[in-house]
């Protein structure tokens, strides 16, 4: 547990400060930062080689943290996501205090309700969302497992987190979901 908690401290210390983190999540390991540093988000775009106009995913701790970052919230989602048998992302409308350089044209925004222990635990600590988008660059494959992650990328972050590093555990992408009041939710990716 030690190092699970050194890892949090460093992770902390690096997103306070606009840095990138390379972290396990509840579904792939991801690129993180914080969410309302539009400057961070813009290393994230440079690391990856990935215009902002792709959008990425941001996680949060609990359904309160959507509530503060989306400004017309169906709640109705809430017991949608209770059915969801796997980690699914929802993108809403209405995105508020979030970077200008996460957010859609349209005003949409990807988050992710996290349900896994370290990032639970980190988001709560932050305080604010965290910016998860899978650690490759663009146009290669995306790494189901640690061992798998570009050299560069590991080397270009500012902290990589070590626990889970070993874990072989085979896991995908989240499921997406276009939430749309009154009707029902548009599948974009299961």
């Amino acid at each position: 547990m030690s190092n699970y908690l050194t890892d949090i401290e460093h992770c902390l210390r690096v997103l306070e400060n606009g840095g990138l983190i390379l972290y396990p999540t509840d579904t792939i390991w991801g690129i993180g930062c914080d969410a309302t540093n539009e400057a961070a988000v813009a290393k994230i775009y440079t690391l990856k080689q990935q215009k902002d106009s792709s959008k990425m995913i941001v996680l949060v701790a609990t359904e309160r943290d959507v509530m503060q970052y989306i400004s017309t919230l169906d709640l109705e989602v809430f017991n949608f996501l209770k059915t969801c048998t796997k980690p699914t992302t929802v993108i809403y409308n209405g995105a508020v205090g979030i970077a200008d350089n996460l957010i859609g044209n349209d005003g949409s925004l990807a988050i992710r309700i996290c349900n896994d222990e370290f990032c639970k635990h980190l988001l709560k600590r932050f305080k604010k969302p965290i910016v998860s988008t899978s650690a490759h660059i663009t146009g290669t494959t995306t790494p189901l497992i640690f061992k798998d992650i570009d050299h560069q990328i590991i080397r270009d972050v500012d902290y990589v987190v070590n626990h889970r590093q070993d874990d072989k555990t085979a896991v995908e992408p989240s499921s997406i979901i276009q939430w749309l009041p009154d009707q029902k939710p548009n599948v974009l990716r299961y």
